[in-house]
């Protein structure tokens, strides 16, 4: 399926929703708020993969059934944290998720481990949960618990503020539309919850998620603007720190990201060997639908990426 476009879309409107026999854990956060997971069972001792979602990502979001459908293929464990307002129930504080708050995937990931001792932990995140896995590695540096033991992020925003101004251009507008209104959405429930949050006409003239992100994002934060969000969230600049293999799978024909940020990633991946770039040419934003017959297609990123984890799997730490 060649064009950026038809594979993005392919993934959205025509790739089936397998029924995933998880169950749902809501954890409560530290600051009085709660997250959802949700988990797919496996043997004691088995690998375990925690998975981030994309921009308002959910679980019926298609990706997800692919890799937790390979997952349980592999015989792992999994689970899919929900950021906070993604799931089915609006979150309590003040607050949103955002691409490069790393506090919850902590939070997680520390007590996933408490729960399972010396079991292999693998991590994997999507496009917005992909660039906040890669500064949650590089915030970490070389202080990476043992039990990671590979990760894997695919079609990732690694520069965001140009990321948002790509998606702004061209037919790529119907996904920054369809993203801003789901969005303010959210954020009007907010507001009525907490009237002084941020500002409310400067939300309703938002078009773009680049203006969403100026109007709430960064006043909700803490961050001066969208440019100030962007440039502390970016995973471009935490990549050079990661420790941990990491496989990075993305599509020179991305809708979401100019292709020359692939180019600065590949520069910097030669400089650091815990990272594993794959930048085919055809592929769209989490699309990577492969095969010769349109109704047996084979999806590529969720075979390629636990190919990766699995050897990183029943490899020495």
């Amino acid at each position: 399926m060649r064009g950026g476009h038809a594979q993005t879309l392919w993934g959205k409107f025509f790739r089936p929703r397998p029924l995933l026999p998880t169950r749902v854990e809501r954890w409560e956060t530290p600051d009085g708020d709660f997250i959802d997971l949700h988990r797919l069972a496996a043997p004691p001792g088995a690998p375990r993969l925690l998975f981030l979602h994309g921009l308002e990502g959910t679980i019926r979001s298609h990706y997800v059934g692919g890799f937790f459908t390979e997952a349980k293929r592999r015989g792992w464990a999994a689970d899919l944290l929900i950021f906070r307002g993604c799931g089915d129930e609006p979150n309590r504080a003040p607050r949103f998720y955002h691409s490069g708050d790393t506090g919850d995937l902590s939070f997680v990931l520390r007590r996933i481990l408490q729960e399972n001792p010396a079991v292999p932990v693998l991590l994997a995140g999507v496009s917005l949960g992909g660039n906040v896995l890669l500064k949650f590695l590089g915030e970490l540096g070389d202080v990476v618990p043992a039990e990671v033991r590979g990760a894997a992020a695919i079609s990732v925003p690694y520069d965001l503020e140009r990321g948002c101004r790509f998606i702004g251009r061209g037919f790529s507008r119907v996904y920054d539309r369809h993203f801003v209104k789901t969005l303010r959405a959210k954020a009007l429930a907010k507001l009525d919850r907490f009237p002084h949050l941020f500002d409310r006409g400067a939300l309703e003239t938002a078009d773009s998620i680049y203006d969403f992100d100026d109007a709430v994002t960064a006043p909700v934060h803490g961050f001066a603007g969208a440019h100030d969000y962007y440039s502390r969230s970016s995973s471009l600049a935490f990549l050079q720190k990661i420790r941990v293999p990491t496989f990075l799978l993305s599509a020179v024909d991305d809708p979401f990201l100019p292709p020359e940020v692939l180019g600065e990633v590949r520069a910097i991946a030669e400089t650091n060997p815990h990272l594993t770039p794959e930048f085919t040419p055809h592929g769209g934003h989490v699309g990577f639908v492969a095969g010769k017959l349109p109704w047996r297609p084979f999806y590529y990123a969720e075979w390629r990426v636990c190919e990766f984890l699995q050897r990183r799997v029943t490899s020495e730490p």
